[in-house]
């Protein structure tokens, strides 16, 4: 069987707008779309199965609403649906295993600390294994899409572009692949961004060059990162590639290049650490800031 899309629902307005999404990506990927709803038993509490008989239907009426959704998104849509047992960071992260993706909802845009990602997708992305994207709560179909020439929202036009962060110090197939699928089929174009800092003087060793000039040192960075794609771009010569290096931290070129996206990729570490499962500072800034749809992709 083919892996589904998989998308988390409980009913609010964010996972309605991940559900919708979820469902478009997956007639999009010619993929099965499962709906996976959360509830929390608790065993020590009293009159334990009112309780759980209450949250089975309050789970069966957040999966037929976002059932019907989806079937006016993308009609033709094999669609299953699914309740599973919480805490819902850990029954998330499990059913992400058997995901091509996982579709969680975002709040929203903040004026202050951006995109609200709740503690749960937060937990979700930090542990999964297979890619988890994330979507704001105000994420239409229309958002995905080059404006129309008056300006407004259309589904009529082409798809705005991938953006596809690469760190060239560490390239990995599994992100720029996954990035250069969601351009084919989407038909977009596919945006790869890397972001180098000037080496500080302290740093260079005998016989080195302290003054190359800026725009040399784009040109080499930017010539590695055409390296690096190349394979991809025989793997994948339907899509068209830009590329862009950028003098500066990778957080602030990520957010520059993302600004009228239609979805940014960017990957993450799996190599456990002391202190548990972590996200990275440049994932941690793409999911709390960018306002397009964010898909991270672990790797080893």
């Amino acid at each position: 069987m083919l892996p589904p899309v998989i998308a988390g629902v409980d009913g609010s307005a964010e996972s309605l707008a991940a559900a919708d999404w979820a469902a478009r990506e997956a007639a999009r990927r010619d993929l099965p779309l499962r709906l996976v709803h959360v509830w929390n038993w608790h065993p020590r509490q009293e009159d334990g199965e009112p309780v759980t008989a209450a949250q089975r239907h309050q789970a069966r009426r957040v999966l037929r609403q976002a059932k019907e959704r989806c079937r006016a998104v993308a009609p033709g849509l094999r669609l299953h649906e699914e309740q599973v047992e919480g805490p819902a960071t850990a029954a998330l992260v499990k059913a992400a295993e058997e995901a091509e993706l996982l579709v969680l909802g975002s709040r929203g845009l903040s004026g202050f600390t951006g995109l609200l990602v709740g503690s749960v997708a937060q937990g979700v992305v930090a542990r999964a294994t297979r890619p988890v994207v994330l979507v704001r709560a105000d994420e239409k179909a229309a958002d995905e899409h080059l404006p129309a020439g008056d300006g407004r929202g259309s589904v009529l036009t082409g798809y705005r572009d991938v953006v596809l962060g690469v760190d060239l110090g560490d390239p990995c197939d599994a992100v720029i692949e996954f990035a250069f699928e969601a351009a084919r089929v989407r038909g977009a174009r596919l945006r790869a961004v890397h972001a180098w800092q000037p080496p500080s003087p302290l740093g260079l060793g005998p016989g080195e060059i302290a003054l190359v000039s800026g725009p040399q040192r784009a040109e080499e960075w930017h010539g590695f990162l055409s390296a690096v794609l190349q394979v991809w771009r025989d793997k994948y010569p339907g899509v068209e590639v830009a590329e862009t290096v950028a003098e500066g931290r990778a957080q602030s070129a990520l957010l520059r290049a993302a600004s009228g996206a239609g979805l940014l990729v960017v990957g993450r570490h799996l190599t456990e650490r002391p202190a548990g499962p972590r996200i990275g500072p440049v994932t941690h800034t793409a999911i709390h800031h960018v306002g397009c749809p964010v898909a991270v992709v672990p790797h080893e």
